[in-house]
């Protein structure tokens, strides 16, 4: 799938734009702060519903407007046009249109228009608690698995439902309890027998990526950990369901799942450098893309978000190397170094954009000047 036109309104400090991109590499360039992380969000928006950076959609709005407008016109390999449409008044529902028709359920979308976006927030994924990283799975298999994601959203409404009656100053039922958890239980295998497939399919493209780009210095792994892999998971909930009750949420299920990310045999966390955790980042969501693009329908979005920095200077050829290439599709790329883009475009030497980005305000640049 291509963006062949982006059309914005009053999403955070662009305060409007309407830009045509090039099929192949489109690239941003400008100091921090002044919108190029806000373009990508806004093309991030349009394949999952939500910003990437800030789950609250009234404070993706600009600070002086009501209301904000996101249009998306897309052109399949086949050549169908698409046209996504995102909008929202303040203090009103938002609403998310597929061809002028409006969504009923917002995760229909999700899956439709596949992306993955590298950016300097993905070192929460080694820095943060295992949220992250559940959520770094989530994300990936929602989007080629729709029993998945509809797991997960069913594991997750009966898991509120559970830590509702642990949090009861009232005596509750077991059988109540057990109302709830044979649900938790039956979505939770789901969810856990998928993530599980992920992961072992997962690893071998992860490795080789990480290897091309740190020329074979290091050697990486992953490694999935569940409580639902050593006991059926309706067990694990009624043993757990006493202590659960002093504590007064759920200790133990598939919402407790670890992805450990590991550099030989140790943690990243512990034992990586600057360096090394940005190649672990950057081969992570470049196996990511390639992963989506074998399992889907059409080929995501790539979007790299000032990628460069930290990186020694082999690195960061070999990512361009990377980038140039046949293996990726369309690519939205920032940076405030100009001579990382230009040496991208010197690589790529065909189809490309360059783009200004100052104080919100987006300009194409004429070719001769990029």
């Amino acid at each position: 799938m291509i963006l062949k036109r982006i059309s914005i309104l009053n999403y955070k400090n662009l305060e409007q734009a309407d830009l045509t991109f090039s099929p192949k590499l489109n690239c941003l360039v400008g100091q921090n702060g002044m919108g190029k992380t806000n373009l990508l969000d806004a093309i991030y928006y349009l394949s999952f519903c939500k910003s990437a950076g800030n789950p609250i959609d009234s404070q993706n709005m600009l600070h002086t407007a009501d209301f904000f407008v996101i249009q998306g016109f897309y052109e399949d390999s086949d050549g169908t046009r698409e046209e996504i449409y995102c909008g929202m008044k303040r203090r009103q529902k938002k609403q998310f249109k597929r061809n002028k028709k409006e969504y009923t359920r917002l995760s229909d979308h999700i899956g439709f228009l596949p992306l993955v976006m590298v950016s300097p927030a993905d070192a929460e994924l080694i820095s943060g608690g295992s949220e992250g990283r559940r959520r770094f799975m989530d994300v990936v298999i929602s989007q080629y698995d729709k029993e998945y994601l509809d797991a997960l959203i069913r594991y997750n409404k009966a898991l509120a439902q559970r830590n509702s009656l642990l949090k009861s100053e009232q005596p509750v039922e077991d059988e109540l309890f057990l109302v709830w958890e044979e649900m938790m239980a039956q979505a939770g295998e789901v969810v856990y027998r998928k993530r599980q497939a992920f992961i072992n399919d997962f690893i071998p493209i992860f490795q080789d990526f990480y290897s091309y780009i740190s020329q074979d210095k290091e050697a990486v792994g992953l490694h999935y950990a569940s409580h639902a892999r050593d006991a059926s998971l309706l067990q694990v909930l009624e043993e757990s369901r006493v202590r659960d009750r002093i504590m007064g949420y759920s200790l133990r299920g598939i919402h407790k799942d670890e992805l450990e990310m590991l550099l030989g045999d140790f943690p990243i966390k512990r034992e990586g450098s600057q360096g090394q955790n940005k190649t672990y980042l950057v081969a992570l969501k470049l196996a990511q893309f390639d992963f989506l693009k074998r399992m889907g329908r059409t080929q995501p979005l790539l979007l790299l978000d000032d990628i460069f920095d930290k990186l020694d200077a082999s690195r960061v050829e070999q990512i361009v190397k990377l980038v140039a290439g046949d293996r990726f599709g369309q690519i939205f790329i920032t940076d405030t170094n100009r001579g990382h883009l230009d040496r991208i475009l010197h690589e790529v030497g065909g189809d490309y954009k360059m783009f200004a980005v100052s104080q919100g305000v987006v300009t194409e640049l004429e070719e001769e000047q990029a």
